[in-house]
């Protein structure tokens, strides 16, 4: 009993200040907002945390990777995982909708504020890049930043000999970077009580309000999701153990992405648990921080319902070949431009109105449910993307990794050991 306590001591913590921040919310209800600052003060560590940390793990990454490895096999091998997830899950919901009919959702009317529009190549232009260099460090270009982050790695790598002393710095860095995360989570259950407890407070009683309809049918197939298809995923990347290497090390970034509702804010958690899964430095350094802008099944799903309730506002049904497959499209779109930050999916929302040709008064909707949706949205976002780490390494390792992983392994710290 003692040693279960020690291995998971840090996880009861997360867990207890979860649940104490949820007790308090529902007790106060509004009231709580008065800790939510502690939370923000948490959230903002760790916002500011990430940017470096995501630098030095794709820069040293990629700087370091073995040629033999070959580098744009990884990454060909995680865009066709990424996609295929993706897809998977949006034609499930459809599925599911088709099941359980999605009901109309009546909105009061009220003044929208009026939003610019730019054209399709200025779109991708802001996608993929900044005009500034200051700009590369705010977690809302997370995209850009990623893509020069991965820049400086060929670079160094491409420098050869020449760069050697700056790839030990990249090295350096990762690793106290990892240091300053511990630092940072040892406020973890205070900080992410606070913030689910103004969650909750301030959330919660709309959870069983307007949106009932869509709010079930997401957390319903979301659960079914997240504890059948993820672990069908562990079990195709590596049978039995797989599943349960997966879950056994996946506790504590389903809490902090519960807490925080932020994939980003997940990364450094996910980081820690692919290297407890085994997945090597090499693949989980590209994969995570990569999924956590590029990959989210969550949103996948979110995207799909939100299309299902306009749908049904209009009296339209979502059925028919070149419907479904739009739908589809749409939610692989929204799927990449979303921010891995709370309720960062309304550029996604926005997409589903002017693809579809629907009225802007129908927007009010698809936003309230997108943040109702949100907490088990990012933990479907952010979790996935280890269980993508470990397919992207069963099909460049092959069953081995396995093995592998527990070459490396300690003896007293086999599978049991929890993620820190």
């Amino acid at each position: 009993m003692r040693t279960i306590l020690k291995n998971y001591s840090s996880l009861l913590l997360l867990l207890g200040g979860i649940i104490a921040g949820s007790i308090l919310g529902l007790i106060f209800g509004k009231r709580v907002e008065v800790i939510k600052p502690i939370g923000d003060i948490f959230l903002n560590l760790l916002f500011t945390a990430v940017i470096p940390l995501v630098f030095f793990a794709i820069a040293s990454a990629i700087a370091n990777v073995d040629p033999g490895q070959k580098l744009g096999k990884v990454i060909s091998v995680m865009g066709l995982v990424f996609v295929s997830t993706v897809l998977v899950s949006a034609f499930l919901t459809i599925v599911a909708i088709w099941f359980f009919p999605l009901q109309a959702v009546t909105t009061g009317s009220g003044a929208m504020e009026e939003m610019q529009t730019a054209g399709p190549g200025e779109q991708l232009t802001r996608l993929l890049t900044v005009g500034e260099f200051y700009e590369l460090l705010s977690r809302k270009n997370m995209l850009p930043f990623i893509i020069f982050s991965a820049l400086v790695g060929f670079a160094a790598l491409k420098a050869g000999e020449s760069g050697k002393a700056f790839r030990r710095f990249l090295d350096s860095g990762n690793e106290v970077m990892k240091q300053l995360l511990n630092i940072i989570m040892l406020l973890g259950p205070i900080g992410l009580g606070a913030y689910f407890a103004y969650q909750v407070g301030t959330l919660g009683p709309e959870l069983f309000g307007t949106y009932a309809s869509s709010m079930a049918l997401y957390y319903g197939f979301g659960l079914f999701y997240f504890i059948v298809m993820f672990s069908v995923y562990a079990f195709l990347a590596g049978g039995m153990a797989g599943v349960r290497i997966y879950w056994k090390n996946n506790l504590v970034p389903t809490f902090t992405a519960l807490g925080s509702c932020s994939s980003i804010a997940t990364i450094p958690a996910n980081l820690v648990a692919a290297q407890r899964m085994g997945i090597p430095e090499h693949i989980g350094n590209v994969v995570v921080p990569l999924g956590g802008t590029l990959h989210k099944d969550g949103s996948s799903i979110s995207s799909i319902v939100k299309i299902g309730v306009v749908f049904a506002m209009f009296h339209r049904p979502l059925t028919g070949l070149d419907t479904v497959l739009l739908a589809l499209g749409v939610t692989v779109i929204v799927s990449i431009v979303e921010g891995g930050i709370p309720n960062g999916g309304y550029i996604g929302e926005l997409l589903v109105m002017s693809v579809y040709g629907f009225p802007i008064e129908a927007l009010p909707a698809v936003m309230v449910i997108g943040t109702l949706v949100d907490p088990l949205a990012t933990i479907l976002n952010a979790t996935g993307d280890t269980v993508a780490a470990m397919m992207v390494t069963r099909v460049m390792k092959g069953r081995r990794w396995l093995k592998d992983r527990a070459d490396l392994q300690d003896p007293a710290a086999r599978l049991s050991d929890p993620v820190v």
